[in-house]
């Protein structure tokens, strides 16, 4: 086994390895860019060695500097978690000449199915179920155009050398393709240096299932089951879960042995993911090879109990599988919900800026529930532009998916986070809705759920009844505390009752030191509700009972009661004497500015193009600007017919979330 490797990543993955490799006993040396100079990896690693410039074309892409450390450390091989060298297959090459063992499949391997042309035609040689679809380069868009006519609409347009969802796009119709062309090959170039693209039938309705694959270089190859991901946003997964609640044995068993049939056609060896769409009958088609961990590797380790990192620090290092497949068992349900900084109120948009607050929840190994926080940043630390707006994964487990689900929802609640926009209020989301927990997915779920966007989470009004009673009761701790300087809302000068306005509900208590008595009550509804919690003024935290529902909220105290966050709904709690509560209806409602006539720019980003001039006439629906923010182009486009007043952008200007690059007038 070796004594040193280095890690050649940065954030959360970085330190995943590190706690592995920290585990078995073996030294980790990290590597840095300036922007990743007071990283979470940095400070957990036993060495940390800096490589260059913030971007990651001038530290984590460079190979002849990631060799020259590990020369310089000792470091006898490299893990490279996933994405900038991971399937570089130069860079395998480099530290084989350098006698520096690669933690992963050999170069070969991650050459065939790298490409995804030529993964599909080895796939089908295997024997293994394919799309049907163009596998040869596609010139430019006209030619798409046409292939995608051949083919049929709809198709997904994707790039050779691609991942995480970049040159990617659907299309339905001739403009979408043509449309669609242009912008992968402009991702797929920026983002992989590889402009290929081709195109494949796009199977409507489907599931992205994959399985996880190990194997070693003495012939043994065996699957770990399969991860759920059908959950994604613009290609890119958002909720992942182990196993599938759609696949029988039978299907898990066929998928199963055609990934290691093509795993093995390849000389795989490492741990590496196989991807299927799946569609409603179960017919499932081979997708693409990851020769990488995964990002969602932790639901496949909470349900097998295989650490995968540590199979592949073994498996490159020359030993043998310990494991059979008939030894293989999945045990009980894990769900992974990834934290993104992306605002969610705004489309998903990226967001930067500092973590004012980061504290997740605690993690927990017991017998019935497991909760575990991936993560690579920490409470003060910085979420750049560079790269990747992941900011955490976090994973429970239970013996099964309902208890699993519900688990994950109480995490996300007592998850605190702030400072940026991110993604907590839609994951919370998801878990509450009736079709996720059904297990009813697929890749259009997002799509379909919340077809004009996410707008926030509407609490049904038990819920609100319960919070307001809370709310109530956490009042009374504050006016109960024995200072002579009591508040307005003093118990003994005021009397007990309390009014809680949460938007247009109002709710009336008495309240008593473990009670609340709802007095808006009907016969038929329990009226006394017994309030139990931890709270006390100044905690960001409560864990309480209320009635016969245990909750966790975060709260922060206003001048007119709460600020609430509870399931991804945030709530302003008004906690009043009943006559004061009488008199709100009449205060009048401060309306926002109307900025109907701008457009503004929606995420932090650079102006990559212009698609109009000043006094051009534009239609609704219209490309007006693209936006770049996190190697991902964004096109921004007119909601109604106008006349471009201004401009007061250029192509290369780096701007800030709602800052104008254009103004409009009536036509």
């Amino acid at each position: 086994m070796f004594s040193k490797i280095l890690i050649a990543n940065r954030g959360e993955i970085a330190c995943r390895v590190i706690k592995t490799a920290k585990k078995m006993g073996i030294k980790t040396v990290a590597v840095y860019s300036d922007a990743d100079r007071e990283a979470l990896h940095v400070e957990m690693a036993d060495e940390a060695v800096h490589i260059g410039g913030s971007p990651a074309s001038e530290s984590y892409l460079l190979a002849d500097k990631i060799i020259a450390v590990c020369k310089k450390t000792g470091a006898e091989a490299v893990h490279p978690g996933y994405g900038f060298l991971s399937e570089n297959v130069k860079f395998c090459e480099a530290l084989k000449q350098n006698d520096i063992a690669f933690i992963g499949p050999p170069p070969k391997a991650i050459q065939a199915m790298g490409d995804k042309i030529t993964s599909k035609k080895i796939a089908a040689e295997a024997n293994v179920s394919t799309v049907p679809g163009h596998m040869g380069v596609i010139a430019d868009a006209e030619e798409a155009v046409k292939i995608s006519n051949q083919v049929g609409y709809p198709v997904m347009i994707k790039a050779s050398a691609g991942g995480g969802g970049k040159g990617m796009r659907i299309a339905w119709n001739d403009d979408e393709a043509h449309e669609g062309f242009e912008r992968s090959t402009s991702e797929a170039a920026s983002s992989f240096g590889d402009d290929r693209i081709f195109i494949e039938k796009f199977v409507t309705d489907p599931r992205h299932i994959e399985i996880q694959v190990l194997a070693d270089s003495h012939g043994n190859c065996i699957y770990l089951g399969e991860r759920e991901c059908s959950i994604q946003r613009r290609n890119q997964k958002v909720i992942e879960e182990a196993p599938s609640p759609f696949l029988d044995e039978e299907t898990r068993k066929k998928m199963g042995e055609q990934s290691c049939a093509l795993a093995q056609a390849v000389g795989y060896t490492s741990a590496g993911t196989v991807e299927f769409i799946v569609d409603s009958d179960r017919n499932f088609y081979f997708l693409e090879m990851n020769t990488r961990l995964q990002v969602e590797h932790p639901v496949t380790e909470m349900i097998t109990g295989i650490d995968l990192v540590e199979q592949m620090l073994r498996v490159a290092a020359g030993e043998k599988l310990a494991i059979g497949q008939n030894e293989v068992t999945l045990n009980g349900w894990a769900i992974e919900s990834r934290l993104y900084a992306e605002d969610p109120y705004r489309n998903f948009l990226p967001s930067i800026g500092r973590l004012t607050r980061y504290r997740p929840p605690s993690e927990i190994t017991t017998e019935n529930l497991v909760v575990r926080n991936d993560t690579g940043v920490f409470e003060g630390g910085e979420i750049s532009t560079f790269y990747d707006p992941m900011i955490a994964k976090l994973c429970t487990w239970a013996p099964d998916r309902l208890t699993a689900i519900e688990a994950m929802s109480d995490a996300l609640d007592g998850f605190e986070l702030e400072g940026i926009g991110h993604n907590l209020p839609f994951l919370s989301a998801v878990m509450e809705q009736d079709r996720f927990k059904e297990g009813r997915l697929t890749t259009g779920y997002i799509a379909e759920e919340f077809p004009d966007g996410f707008d926030g989470v509407e609490l049904p009004k038990a819920s609100l009844k319960l919070l307001a009673g809370l709310a109530a009761h956490m009042a009374q701790t504050i006016e109960t505390r024995g200072f002579e300087e009591a508040s307005t809302l003093d118990i003994g000068r005021n009397g007990n009752e309390r009014s809680v306005i949460i938007g247009e509900d109002r709710f009336n208590f008495a309240v008593d030191e473990k009670f609340v008595t709802w007095l808006d009550h009907d016969d038929d509804v329990e009226m006394i509700i017994y309030v139990e919690n931890n709270w006390a003024p100044g905690d960001t935290l409560v864990n309480a009972r209320v009635g016969d529902k245990r909750m966790v909220v975060q709260v922060a105290r206003k001048s007119y009661g709460f600020k609430m966050r509870y399931r991804g709904a945030d709530l302003k709690v008004q906690v009043l004497l009943p006559r004061v509560a009488d008199l709100m209806v009449h205060m009048p409602i401060k309306l926002p500015p109307d900025m109907s006539r701008y457009l503004l720019c929606p995420m932090p980003g650079q102006v990559v193009r212009l698609e109009v001039k000043e006094g051009d006439v534009v239609e609704d629906g219209q490309a007006l600007a693209i936006v770049e923010a996190m190697k991902m182009e964004n096109v921004l486009r007119s909601e109604k017919k106008a006349v471009v007043k201004s401009i007061a952008a250029g192509v290369g200007s780096v701007l800030a979330v709602d800052e104008v690059i254009m103004e409009f007038e009536d036509v």
